[in-house]
């Protein structure tokens, strides 16, 4: 049984490590989240290829729940010259970061086809979106049932009619163990740490480490503290918010390395391993 390694490290929509930027190694706790969990090129491949199964035509506007650093927002921009994107995010530090870093470096006609919100992703609701995205397992922020429900309420109504809603989730019996896991890159060392986890509530507790070849690195760079969901928990939730069917689609493994492959298939069943990622693709 091959054994897929769910955690934040790996770029959720894509199983191969991401290409380094030119220039010197960042230390900048942003720059090396972006370069070890981020792939916003392969999520959007994904997300063309389902939108345009479903409706024979790509998508042209996106809402990026939970945005961070708004990567995603700008490479949805920069894709087709009439996409659009709204990114949405509480945290004003990090909405200021990916305003200098990803946000400004845009042509004047990408920028203007960028909004940010900071604002919480349930008060957001207008403009109508083709696809509101929730990645990296934001959602898991979310506890309770009332809670999670209500942010897939809100969601569905974001979206136009023919619209989806596209989660990532992450599960296996590893990821009910405290673990760690270290992968490298070119000049550093992403270490995620999963420190806790209650069987009863299923809340868990995650860290993110940074370590630099030659010495040095940033500890606890981002810390998490979420409820972990499972399928059927959150296909259950979607359907009481009104989202009519859920289509699961399972990361395949990579023969050679036993990892995922970044390779998403339409599922109705899945074979048990330590550890797996999905995409969630729900409609109204």
């Amino acid at each position: 049984m091959g054994k897929k390694k769910p955690h934040h490290k790996r770029k959720k929509g894509g199983g191969k490590k991401p290409k380094r930027r030119k220039g010197p190694l960042s230390r900048d706790r942003y720059r090396l989240y972006e370069e070890s969990v981020q792939s916003p090129e392969e999520h959007i491949k994904f997300f063309d290829g389902v939108y345009e199964m479903m409706h024979g035509r790509t998508a042209r506007a996106l809402k990026e729940d939970f945005c961070g650093t708004a990567l995603l927002s700008a490479q949805w921009v920069q894709t087709r010259p009439d996409n659009i994107a709204i990114g949405v995010d509480l945290h004003e530090p990090t909405l200021e970061w990916g305003e200098q870093n990803n946000l400004s470096p845009l042509q004047p006609d990408e920028r203007e086809r960028v909004t940010i919100l900071q604002k919480d992703v349930r008060d957001v609701v207008e403009p109508k979106v083709d696809i509101v995205a929730a990645l990296n397992f934001s959602y898991f922020e979310f506890k309770t049932r009332n809670d999670l429900r209500h942010y897939f309420e809100c969601a569905r109504k974001s979206l136009k009619p023919g619209g989806i809603l596209i989660l990532d989730m992450f599960g296996g019996w590893e990821a009910q163990m405290e673990v760690t896991d270290k992968t490298r890159y070119n000049g550093f060392t992403y270490v995620w740490e999963q420190t806790s986890f209650d069987p009863i509530s299923h809340l868990s507790q995650f860290k993110i480490h940074f370590k630099f070849r030659g010495g040095g690195g940033i500890d606890a760079a981002f810390e998490y503290n979420w409820r972990l969901w499972t399928i059927p928990e959150v296909r259950e939730l979607l359907e009481e918010a009104g989202f009519k069917n859920t289509d699961i689609f399972w990361e395949g493994i990579d023969p050679d390395t036993g990892e995922g492959d970044g390779e998403f298939t339409l599922v109705t069943e899945a074979e048990n391993c330590p550890g797996w990622i999905a995409m969630l693709v729900a409609s109204p």
